[in-house]
C-alpha cells in the first residue's frame, strides 16, 4: 500500500508510536489524516504538525470509534488505511484486578473489533482497505511481567489473523506491528524486564519507518526487532524448550529482587 493521497486514521496519535506514525505518514502526502488521542492538547499538537485533524475521546468507547469513521467518509468520503494504536500496560499476574485485565481487553481487542465493525462496510464496497492493529512482541513470545498485556496482545494478533483470512481476498488487508523494546514512556527503567528491552530498544521514528516500508510490502508482521522472528520461528519447534528458556530469564530478571536485603 502506498500512503500517497489515502485516508488515515492513526488512534493513540497524540504520543509515542502514534506521533511518529503520524509524523512518517504525513511526509507521504495523505489525503487525510486523523490523529485520534485521548489527550486533547496531544492530539492538536500533533495534529498541527502534520497538518492532520484532531479528535479526542475514547477507542474503548465504540461511539467514539464509529465517529472517526463517519468524520472521515464525510469530509474525502471513506478511510483507506485504520490503525488501532492506542494501548496501555498493567504490571501483575494473575492477582491483577478484574478491572485492569477488562481495561485491557477493551484497549487492545474490542477496539479493533470496534474498528472492523466501523470501517469495514465501507472498505468492502470501495473493494479496498487496510487495517493496520499495533500488537507487540509480547503478543508473538509473551510479556512475562504483565499478564493482562501478554494475553491481550495475542488476541490482538488472533483477531487480525481472522480479519485477514476472511477479507483478503475481498480487497482488504491487515498488518499486525510487534516491536519489542521502543523509546516511550511504557519502558519502566525500575523494572527488569524493561531493563532488559530498553538495551535493544528502537526509536519511535525507526518503527514508523518499519511500519511504511511493511504497509508497502503488505506484510501481515510488521517486526521492528529482525530478532523477534528468530524467537518466533523457535517458539513451534520445540514448545517445551522454548517455555523452559524464558522461564530460565524470568527466574534471571527476577534474582536481583529476591537478593535484596529485607528493609
Amino acid at each position: 500500500m502506498q500512503l500517497t493521497d489515502k485516508v488515515i486514521i492513526v488512534t493513540g496519535g497524540g504520543h509515542g508510536i502514534g506521533r511518529a506514525l503520524c509524523q512518517r505518514f504525513a511526509q507521504e502526502r495523505p489525503r487525510g489524516l486523523i490523529v485520534a488521542s485521548l489527550n486533547p492538547d496531544a492530539a492538536e499538537e500533533v495534529a498541527k504538525e502534520v497538518s492532520g485533524i484532531a479528535i479526542t475521546g475514547d477507542v474503548c468507547d465504540e461511539a467514539h470509534v464509529k465517529h472517526l469513521v463517519q468524520f472521515a467518509e464525510e469530509r474525502w468520503g471513506g478511510v483507506d488505511l485504520f490503525c488501532s494504536n492506542a494501548g496501555a500496560t498493567v504490571k501483575g499476574g494473575a492477582e491483577t484486578p478484574d478491572d485492569d485485565w477488562q481495561h485491557l481487553w477493551n484497549l487492545h481487542v474490542m477496539s479493533n473489533v470496534y474498528a472492523a465493525r466501523a470501517a469495514l462496510p465501507g472498505m468492502l464496497a470501495r473493494g479496498h482497505g487496510y487495517f493496520l492493529q499495533t500488537s507487540s512482541a509480547g503478543g508473538l513470545l509473551t510479556e512475562v511481567g504483565s499478564a493482562a498485556y501478554s494475553v491481550t496482545k495475542h488476541a490482538t494478533i488472533a483477531f487480525a489473523e481472522w480479519l485477514s483470512i476472511n477479507n483478503r481476498r475481498a480487497g482488504i488487508r491487515v498488518s499486525c506491528l510487534c516491536p519489542s523494546g521502543v523509546h516511550t514512556d511504557m519502558l519502566d527503567a525500575s523494572d527488569p524486564v524493561h531493563q532488559f528491552l530498553q538495551s535493544h530498544a528502537v526509536t519511535v521514528e525507526q518503527v514508523a519507518e518499519c511500519v511504511v516500508q511493511g504497509l508497502a510490502e503488505e506484510k501481515f508482521l510488521i517486526l521492528p526487532h529482525p530478532e523477534v522472528a528468530d524467537f518466533f520461528a523457535a517458539k513451534p519447534t520445540d514448545y517445551d524448550r522454548w517455555l523452559h528458556q524464558f522461564s530460565r530469564m524470568k527466574e534471571k530478571w527476577d534474582r536481583p529482587r529476591k537478593q535484596r536485603p529485607a528493609a
